[in-house]
């Protein structure tokens, strides 16, 4: 729905409290919101989102619905749904703003046939064996310490169907082994081009501490075995009678037991692949040998083994009287079956007791699962291997039952089972987890919080009058966007340590205090510095929150007053450009705009002057200003003799990026513009340095490439001097440097001889990173030049 305001209705929304209100409710409400479209949750995972969306796509598809003639604007709007939901960006503003947030990421009338939605979309969402990772996720899966091997495809792609049944099979067999991966790069094109996936399907093995090793053999399922088995670095050990009695008797020592597998004569013996297997499932928790009993019969007699077998020997075990000392005899051949009933027979987490609990923390790393009771099914048997995978980190686990000492957990926020990160520092320093219950997910989530500096809060530690500045993030557990943006909230508090303190506030435990700050959507991430407060509207990564603080300590962008405005804007210098956005506060494509305008203010630092004026704040003032609507940019051009005061931008796009190039057009060029014979003169046999732009005017990277040049000339300027060369009009020219696509940039250097007209290719399209290169040039050709002369004096 869109709203449309007249000066008097403008004028009534401003004066009127209650209107203003009225009118943010109408903005966030739709026929039917997109999770009802869906029929799912606000908490709803993205498998969950794309599950639902292929069930109704290929119910409701106009391919399927041919006599209904609603059936395409029906099926248009749970597209939009599924479009926005599935992005975290997009989701995170429609929760916030409804769909005036999204007026700038408006979709076409474009939607696959029926036959897709039922074959190729989300190849495996209902394969359990199978982890369908997105880009929130993935890096915390693959550093977890676990194996990993992924799967990246296309779902337009014939060979990634192919596969399908085959990876599937693949995945059973190697369920606990190895931790087996997809990702849909359809759905995560910035994951994959990231990573470096340029062909599908892409099967890369993944370990913490070695880089991704790539698959490019057959795809038959015993050749993607091998090849997966070669990175599992448990060992089967060959026991005999000189080395299996001091295996079983350290056992007690360290901790560990053993599973052997006894081979004899009569009955089935597992095979090698199986114990591999076994060995790479039990890694870290369980030693794994074999015994060949036709070789050494004298000790299989005396542990009376007539037949194959496997045994789980636990530390300690007493080799004189097996029942006794708890040996468990397995009669299964099936490596998941053996390993389900030896996870039973490992000792769980220590429980710690309230008494010691302060200490304990005091002195140490501790990942600690709270729970209600004996009867609290809070954890699961694979959780037995946290100690393994978290001892490099110097973790420990425990638990700890809130049951028997409700007020320590009443202290820490806790009223339900969870488990949460204690840093060392006693129960002051702590982070409660709200990711999946996952294994991997807890693993990242533990080393990421021992080495970041966010704690949970509550109102006994809120920062209240803190002279110190903080980030608080306002959550909800059940938020997708508000779970996706806690591992970047401890990235970026890594980097900002000593400067800004992090927290985060859960907002179904405290209502009352979210109240209090007025929160109306999560996550809401604001920044207090004593009595300023600043809200966080940027994208859910680590370097946007790090860009954000930095425009706290230094403002890109002006906040202009009317009498500010005057004088600085109308009264500008000659060589001066502005731009100004007009905006409320209460607009929400205004507050949409916000991160991607101070972004823009950054890159236009030195070339353009940039500021904002609040309309609800000086409201008279942008009625004079003929502002109509919000929000409204306005360039204010370097005074010419010319009678436009202003331009205004009319662009789709409201990114910085965009508006950057449109603003740049406006400045006068700084480049020169080349003929055949100006750029044998001037740059061939000039005695200047030139970088070159061989450009084609029909060319789209050309023109988007235009604005950075002139940037680079900009910042060039005085040191290396810029042209331009037109590969349409002057192909003769173009050939003979030597020019196969547009652009191309080049490096003509002087060097006290004619330049070679090939110059030296220069292979970016960004501003900052050509000028980084031409200044490595330059240093080098100073140097050379150094060098020169100290050897003529000598």
């Amino acid at each position: 729905m869109e709203l449309v305001f007249s000066t008097g209705d403008c004028a009534r929304c401003f004066r009127s409290l209650l209107v203003v209100l009225v009118c943010l409710i109408v903005l966030v409400c739709t026929d039917r919101d997109y999770y009802s479209l869906l029929g799912v949750s606000k908490e709803a995972s993205s498998r969950e989102i794309r599950q639902a969306f292929k069930k109704l796509a290929l119910k409701l598809h106009p391919d399927k619905n041919q006599n209904d003639p609603n059936a395409h604007e029906n099926f248009l709007k749970i597209n939009r749904a599924y479009e926005v939901l599935k992005d975290e960006d997009l989701r995170k503003k429609y929760d916030k703003y409804g769909e005036k947030g999204l007026e700038d990421q408006q979709q076409g009338g474009r939607y696959e046939s029926w036959n897709f939605y039922r074959y190729d979309f989300g190849i495996y969402d209902d394969d359990p064996e199978i982890i369908t990772l997105d880009r929130g996720e993935f890096d915390a899966a693959v550093n977890s310490g676990e194996l990993w091997f992924v799967n990246f495809y296309s779902p337009r792609c014939s060979h990634c169907h192919e596969l399908a049944p085959t990876w599937r099979e693949f995945a059973k067999e190697m369920d606990g082994v190895i931790r087996i991966g997809a990702v849909n790069c359809g759905d995560n094109r910035m994951l994959c081009r990231i990573k470096g996936i340029n062909s599908y399907p892409s099967l890369y093995v993944f370990k913490t501490g070695m880089q991704p090793v790539k698959y490019y053999g057959d795809r038959s399922k015993e050749s993607l075995k091998n090849f997966a088995m070669q990175y599992v670095t448990s060992t089967v050990t060959e026991l005999w009678a000189g080395n299996f009695v001091n295996a079983i008797e350290t056992s007690f020592a360290s901790g560990v037991g053993w599973l052997i597998t006894f081979c004899a004569e009569r009955g089935d013996c597992l095979s090698y692949q199986t114990r591999l297997k076994l060995a790479g499932m039990l890694e870290g928790l369980v030693n794994v040998g074999w015994m060949d009993c036709g070789t050494q019969g004298e000790l299989c007699d005396n542990l009376d083994i007539s037949s194959s077998t496997t045994a789980y020997f636990p530390p300690g075990a007493t080799l004189n009287n097996k029942e006794k000392g708890g040996v468990l005899f397995l009669n299964s051949l099936d490596a998941r079956e053996i390993y389900q009933e030896v996870m039973k027979h490992l000792p769980d987490f220590e429980i710690i007791s309230a008494a010691s609990l302060e200490d304990r923390l005091a002195h140490h790393r501790w990942l600690i699962f709270f729970q209600f009771g004996e009867g609290d099914k809070s954890s699961v048997q694979e959780f037995k291997k946290l100690n393994f995978l978290l001892k490099d980190e110097h973790i420990q686990v425990g638990k700890f039952d809130c049951i028997s000492s409700p007020t320590i957990c009443n202290k820490l926020y806790v009223y339900q089972p969870c488990l949460a990160v204690f840093k060392g520092k006693g129960t002051d320093d702590y982070e409660i987890h709200h990711g999946k219950k996952i294994l991997y997910d807890i693993v990242a989530f533990a080393k990421e919080s021992v080495n970041s500096h966010v704690i949970t809060l509550g109102p006994q530690n809120f920062p209240d009058k803190e002279k110190e500045p903080w980030l608080v993030d306002f959550f909800a557990p059940w938020c997708p966007p508000c779970r996706a943006l806690l591992p970047e909230l401890r990235k970026a508090s890594k980097h900002l340590y000593g400067q800004l303190k992090f927290g985060t506030l859960d907002c179904t435990v405290h209502e009352g205090l979210c109240n209090m700050h007025n929160i109306r959507a999560y996550p809401t991430t604001v920044v207090f510095n004593q009595s300023d407060v600043h809200e966080y509207e940027g994208h859910h990564s680590a370097e946007q929150i790090l860009e954000f603080i930095e425009d706290l300590r230094n403002p890109s962008v002006v906040s202009l007053t009317p009498e500010t405005f005057i004088e600085l804007v109308k009264r500008r210098k000659r060589d001066e450009t502005w731009m100004v956005d007009f905006y409320a506060p209460w607009c929400g494509p205004c507050q949409a705009l916000m991160p991607e305008w101070k972004k823009m203010a950054r890159l236009l630092n030195g070339l353009i002057s940039v500021g904002s004026v609040d309309c609800q704040r000086y409201y008279s003032f942008c009625q004079q200003e003929s502002i109509r609507g919000y929000p409204e940019i306005r360039l204010f051009p370097q005074k010419s003799n010319t009678a436009q005061q202003y331009y205004s931008y009319n662009g789709w796009h409201r990114d910085s990026y965009s508006m950057r190039a449109w603003a740049l057009g406006y400045l006068p060029q700084v480049s020169v513009d080349l003929t055949p014979q100006s750029f044998i003169e001037k740059v061939l046999n000039g005695k200047d340095h030139w970088v070159i732009d061989f450009y084609a005017p029909w060319c789209g990277p050309c023109q988007n490439f235009a604005p950075e040049f002139e940037i680079l000339a900009r910042t060039m300027k005085g040191k290396v001097k810029a042209g331009k060369v037109n590969c349409q009009a002057y192909a003769q020219t173009c050939q003979t440097a030597d020019i196969r696509a547009y652009p191309t940039v080049k490096f003509y250097p002087y060097q006290g001889a004619k330049k070679n007209v090939l110059g030296e290719l220069l292979d970016s399209r960004d501003a900052k990173g050509i000028a980084n290169l031409l200044n490595e040039k330059l240093e080098a050709i100073r140097s050379k030049r150094k060098k020169s002369r100290n050897k003529v004096r000598i």
